[in-house]
């Protein structure tokens, strides 16, 4: 019996130790785990760091092309109305309007963007956004100018009401070509 209780000692012993170097060893896991954890914070902290900053420097060239596509939408908008006096707003609105999508789309897909997924898909997903917003620009315009808004101003106000409304529709439809490939394979639409 005292053999027996010896050798229930002796396991008992060998158990303590095998959970002490268990236990030695969960603990180094733990630190690595740990430390694992810790530089995958501090990369996706500077991963994060990383994409705001190419968010931003995106809607900056966004803003940019903007601004200059604004500038051919005013311009030829002003040429028309103002100085040739053709005084249909909403003709000079829809002739501007193109001018200035054309500008903008070729731009920010190749700059701003670098999309190089499907451009005719893209273009129709863009022409798709101008089928709503132009009639709703022309008749909220029109409406805006038939009750004594001056044209240019309700040209202006329609301008950043676009580049608002554009910028998330280009970003996240547009030029997102992961969603263009899912469309095209979906369409069986060949590049």
């Amino acid at each position: 019996m005292k053999k027996e209780k010896l050798t229930n000692e002796e396991l008992l012993e060998e158990k303590i130790s095998d959970n002490e170097e268990n236990r030695e060893e969960l603990v180094d896991e733990k630190q690595a785990k740990e430390i694992d954890s810790a530089e995958m914070t501090v990369n996706s902290t500077s991963d994060v760091k990383i994409s705001r900053k190419k968010e931003i420097i995106e809607f900056l060239k966004f803003l940019g092309f903007s601004l200059s596509a604004g500038a051919i939408q005013l311009g030829s908008f002003t040429i028309m109305y103002e100085l040739i006096g053709w005084k249909e707003w909403w003709a000079c609105h829809l002739i501007s309007l193109t001018l200035s999508v054309l500008w903008n789309f070729t731009f920010n897909r190749k700059f701003t963007f670098k999309s190089a997924s499907n451009v005719p898909l893209a273009m129709a997903f863009a022409f798709l956004f101008y089928v709503g917003f132009t009639p709703a620009s022309i008749f909220g315009g029109n409406a805006l100018k038939g009750i004594g808004w001056n044209g240019t101003l309700v040209e202006v106000i329609t301008m950043v009401i676009n580049f608002v409304l554009e910028f998330v529709w280009d970003k996240f439809i547009v030029f997102n070509d992961k969603l263009m490939s899912k469309i095209a394979f979906k369409l069986k639409i060949k590049k």
